[in-house]
Order: C-alpha cells, then structure tokens, then sequence
C-alpha cells in the first residue's frame, strides 16, 4: 500500500487514527443490535425491519447533513457526531443492563443513529480530501478503505466470542470506551472551515447538489450500480440465521467478518488502483463478481465454503469502493463536496438496509434462508449487466481526465481564498 497521505498530512493520521478505532466499537454494536433483536423475536422479518428504521431517517438527514457540512466547520460536524453516538450507546447500555430488554428502543436507537450518521458522514467524506494531496487521493481512498475493513473485520469477530462469553451491557460497554478515542482525535484536528462564498443551507442548496449529480453521468453509474448491488446481494439480515445452520452464536462473527478479511487483503495489494484509468469499467467488474460471490454463499453447505465466498464477496465490493470513491474525490468540486457526499451515502446505505429487508421478506418464503442469498446474488448480476449497457459513458470514464478536472479545481479554490483574504486597496 502507499501510505504517503500518513506520513505528510498530521491532520489525516489523527483523522485515520480515531476513525478506525471508534469504527472498531461500532461494529462491535452493528452486531450485537441485530442479534438481540433475533434473541427476542426469533423473526429474520423483525431484523430486517432494523433496515427500515435506518432507511428513513438517511433519506432526509443525509440531505440535510450535505447541505451543513458544505456551510460549517466539517470537524465540528464530525466531532457533535461522535459525541451524540456515544451517548446512544450509552442508552443501548442501560437497556441491556434491564430485566426484560425494550425491543422498540433498539429499534429507536437505530433510527436515531442513523440520523446521526446521515448528518455527520457527509462532513468527514468531504473533509478528507481537503486533507490531503490531489495526487495523493487514489492512496487515501485506499487508507480510508483499510481504517473501515480492519474496524469490520475484528470489530464482528470480537463481538461473535463477546456475546457468548458475557452480558451484552458488556459488549455495548467496550464500544463506548473507543469513543473517548476518536473525540480526542477530532479534538486535535484542526479547523476545516467551509469553501470561499458557502452556499447557505436551504432546499434550494439541497436541489443545486441533485442537480449536479444527475448532470454527470460518471457519478449516476457509481451510485446506481451500488445500490443494485447491495439490494440484491446483502444478506445480513440473515447472519444470525445463517449462523444457526453452521454453528451457533461464534459462527456468527465469522459471517459478519469474513467480508471484511477478502476487503482488506484487496485493500492491503490496491496499490495496482493508482495505475488503472478506466475507473467506471472497474466497478463494474468488481460488482458483478460481488454478486457471484453472494451465489456460492446460498448454494453452499459448509461454513469454510461460505466463508470463502463471503470473502471473495468482500474483495470485489472493495475492488468497486475504491474506484468509486476515487471517482467521487476527482470529480467533484468542494464546494458541492458536502450535498454530493450526502447524495453518496444513500447511494451505499439505501442498497444494503432495503437489501435486508429484501433478504428477510424472501427467507419467510419456499426459497428459505439460502435460496433468498443465491437468488439475490443472480439478480444482482443480471442487473448489473443491464445497467452496464444503459450507462455507456460511465464504462468509458478515464481517471486521467478526472485528475486533470480536479487539479484545476483546487487551483480556483486556493485562488479563491487568496482574493478574500487579500487586503483591500
């Protein structure tokens, strides 16, 4: 891997540093919610309804979170962020210490983190390309893709062994100890303040950004074919389900982490990414053999098969994230950075939070637990051909012609702030 971004910007490594330790704990969490819910309900229904509660609240605060960090002092945003996910875990804490656990306020807790997240999220992916180096993006991405695999592969697989050694108020307990961590880190940061000439916040902000992003069509092929993808091919929902066919609550972590183990061994050998230029045929590649990977997971009858294809899964999907994000940093200005960052995570977090719904509706079927993971990975193929074919100009989009847009970008913007802050005569 180049580590480049590490070694020259302090700003990025307390920003790396934090964001894979609090990511760590939140995984821990993204776990342990989904299998409480299932230790209640006995309903793959019920988990995947947790999808529906997230799913709301982004559709609008992921707009709205956009808008604000295109106007605010994005470490700010991020830091209020952090500081309000603490104190929900906190809640989820006291719930689990009760004699009789309250199933609505894991489902209220899932709400409201979302809505966090939808706020706060768009603010630190537009706060990290400020961060660094125009030429050194290709590398951040990568970086930043590490700091989420690392946090997704040992934050499940710990959770896994926690939840059937001890009590889940322990579980919640070691999550909320990561987030002193990150709050010092953001504390350090320094000031990311708004682009020269801010648009304000307001609905008319909101509409320039989709405006934008429908404008260009190398940036509709990412969010498109993500959220096929992810719509088909998520299945975890039904981990916990799956878990019981192969093994019990200590399979659960290795489902939840196996993704993650092929992601970080693509992320670990991506240095490969920062000499290809056919950004938009790459996602395409790398989703299709996502959604072949999900195949073999619903065909499969041992745990070791469907670990691997989990992973083989996790390498493609991370193959298609860095291209995606090296897209996103290339060809969006900074003062749009915001609103499309917010655009962005509906495109990644719609797919997966309908895809569990999708997943739970199909396994109360016929199709069963494996036949609702193989037909979605089918589906996911079939769609992402199809949408290959309607999308000619994002499968020619050459990264050459993204990295020339955005020096040109960063040169006007430095222009920019040098004229405000110049004396006037």
């Amino acid at each position: 891997m180049d580590l480049t971004p590490l070694r020259t910007s302090r700003d990025y490594r307390l920003v790396f540093v934090g964001g894979s330790i609090s990511g760590f704990g939140s995984f821990i969490t993204y776990v342990t919610i989904p299998f409480q819910v299932a230790a209640i309900t006995d309903d793959p229904l019920m988990v995947g309804l947790l999808g529906v509660c997230e799913l709301v609240p982004l559709l609008v605060m992921a707009f709205v979170g956009g808008a604000l960090a295109d106007y605010l002092d994005r470490r700010l945003l991020v830091r209020g962020g952090e500081f309000a996910l603490a104190a929900l875990t906190g809640v989820l804490l006291l719930n689990a210490l009760s004699d009789e656990p309250h199933l609505w306020l894991l489902y209220l807790v899932a709400a409201l983190t979302a809505t966090i997240d939808g706020l706060t999220r768009p603010a630190l992916e537009a706060m990290v390309p400020r961060l660094v180096q125009p030429e050194e993006l290709p590398a951040t991405m990568a970086l930043q893709s590490l700091s989420m695999q690392v946090a997704q592969l040992g934050g499940p697989a710990l959770a896994g062994l926690l939840i059937a050694s001890i009590d889940l108020a322990w579980v919640y307990a070691i999550d909320l100890l990561t987030f002193t961590v990150s709050l010092l880190c953001l504390t350090l940061v320094r000031a990311v303040p708004p682009p020269p000439d801010a648009d304000r916040p307001s609905i008319r902000a909101v509409i320039t950004g989709v405006r934008y992003a429908r404008s260009r069509p190398e940036l509709l092929g990412t969010y498109l074919i993500d959220i096929n993808a992810m719509f088909f091919g998520m299945p975890q929902a039904l981990y916990p389900f799956l878990a019981t066919q192969l093994g019990g609550p200590r399979v659960l972590g290795l489902l939840y982490a196996a993704p993650a183990v092929g992601s970080l061994l693509a992320t670990l050998g991506s240095g490969w990414t920062g000499k290809v230029h056919r950004h938009g045929l790459m996602v395409v590649i790398a989703a299709g053999f996502w959604g072949v990977g999900i195949i073999g997971v619903g065909l499969s009858q041992t745990l070791w098969l469907t670990l691997l294809c989990l992973a083989f899964a996790g390498a493609a999907d991370m193959i298609s994230g860095i291209f995606r994000m090296i897209i996103w940093s290339q060809t969006i200005p900074d003062h749009l950075r915001g609103r499309l960052a917010g655009i962005e995570m509906l495109s990644y977090t719609t797919g997966p939070l309908l895809g569990q719904l999708r997943s739970g509706l199909m396994a109360r079927t016929r199709l069963g637990v494996g036949g609702s993971i193989w037909l979605g990975g089918v589906l996911c193929v079939a769609g992402t051909v199809a949408l290959a074919a309607l999308l000619p100009r994002f499968l020619r989009y050459d990264g050459k012609d993204g990295m020339a847009l955005k020096k040109a970008a960063d040169e006007a913007w430095v222009a920019a702030v040098n004229r405000r802050s110049a004396p006037h005569e």
